[in-house]
């Protein structure tokens, strides 16, 4: 994935970052991510948005190397959030004389994270305009929510290239092999799950141009087979399970609740079923169980009761599903408690608030641990869900 020449006048300029720990400090990623920048020489130079601080020295030197002796004339900025945008004032530094391309809420935030004075130095674009490099035509498209209202996009007109901002990213750096849509779907879904219209929105746009490429700000640039990374898209952002499968998340204090969780994998398995996931949690990466959780058809959520309430850690996966707008599944119930079960009445109206959830009428108690009579009840659960 590390390939990323994209023509003779468009230049990638951007670096990895393999030593932070959690992206957005909350999502792990184990291969780290990528700051996309990107550089378009014509007749006027333009950078396409800048990294993140910890990568200004890398981005620099390869903006140097990339220039030979050039100077900059605009600088697009797409999208305001730091991971991107950290280095406007250092690129304004080194060259003086640039002008600044964004629409209006792109130089609102500006104000708020730099003092700095554009005046006569900003060009503020709305949906639709264009702006000619000399060879290089570039159009802009308004992307609010995706996922920062001053959001845009940016089509070159000649090479037919997408400049998609944070759309089509993933978490890894570019010198990783791996599966694009794992990382991608975990990053889509995490951090844009929650505006599936707005992307809807800007897909609608995408389809009436003729993309030949897809430079994101993470991720690999994308050059083959591009309908099928826009059909990943219209499928997350329209909320449809991409296959059909079960994902059975657990929240267990002394092992029994996970005991339940393990015997229904194994019966779903033996009666057939494909794709059955199974996530502790308390200990598992609570960004790639939302992720499984809006890849598949079906959810079965098993909790102990704790104080009452929900163990703590299925409190935070329920919030996770509820701000990313999870619906159109089938919702299973399993709940523990050794002398006051609570947990299935409280997810059941968690669940009743979302959009097009079916819950399965067959809750499954555990009065403290699996009996011979659990087992004969996960066995029909599993034949409801495979019906």
């Amino acid at each position: 994935m590390k390939d990323t020449k994209i023509s003779d006048s468009v230049i990638y300029i951007g670096a990895d970052d393999k030593t932070l720990d959690l992206f957005e400090s909350q999502y792990v990623i184990p291969n780290g991510v990528s700051y996309n920048s990107y550089l378009i020489l014509d007749e006027k130079v333009t950078v396409m948005d800048t990294v993140d601080a910890r990568a200004t020295d890398e981005w620099l030197q390869n903006l140097d190397t990339a220039l030979n002796g050039k100077k900059v004339d605009y600088l697009v900025v797409s999208h305001m959030e730091p991971d991107h945008a950290a280095n406007v004032a250092t690129l304004i530094e080194k060259f003086p004389e640039l002008q600044v391309i964004g629409n209006a809420k792109t130089f609102n935030m500006i104000a708020q994270f730099f003092d700095l004075d554009l005046s006569g130095r900003s060009i503020i674009v709305k949906e639709g305009d264009t702006i000619s490099l000399g060879t290089h035509t570039l159009q802009f498209f308004m992307a609010p929510m995706v996922h920062w209202p001053e959001v845009m996009v940016t089509y070159e007109q000649s090479e037919k290239i997408l400049f998609s901002a944070d759309g089509f990213g993933k978490f890894g750096a570019l010198d990783t092999e791996e599966d694009w849509a794992e990382e991608a779907r975990r990053y889509y879904l995490n951090i844009v799950g929650k505006y599936g219209m707005q992307v809807q929105a800007l897909l609608k746009k995408a389809s009436a141009l003729d993309i030949q490429m897809i430079c994101p700000l993470h991720g690999p640039i994308l050059k083959e087979n591009l309908g099928y990374y826009i059909e990943k898209y219209n499928t997350w952002s329209s909320y449809e399970p991409e296959e059909d499968g079960v994902l059975i998340a657990y929240a267990s204090i002394h092992g029994n609740t996970r005991k339940a969780a393990e015997l229904l994998k194994k019966d779903l398995e033996e009666k057939g079923a494909k794709n059955v996931v199974l996530t502790d949690l308390s200990r598992d990466d609570m960004s790639k169980a939302l992720a499984d959780a809006f890849r598949f058809t079906k959810l079965v959520v098993a909790c102990a009761t704790y104080d009452g309430g929900l163990f703590p850690c299925m409190e935070d996966f329920l919030h996770h599903l509820k701000a990313k707008n999870y619906q159109k599944r089938t919702v299973a119930l399993i709940e523990n408690g050794s002398w006051a079960p609570m947990a299935a009445k409280q997810m059941k109206a968690f669940f009743e608030t979302l959009k097009n959830i079916s819950i399965c009428e067959n809750v499954i108690t555990v009065k403290s641990t699996v009996k011979p009579e659990t087992e004969v009840a996960l066995a029909s659960l599993a034949d409801t869900l495979l019906a």
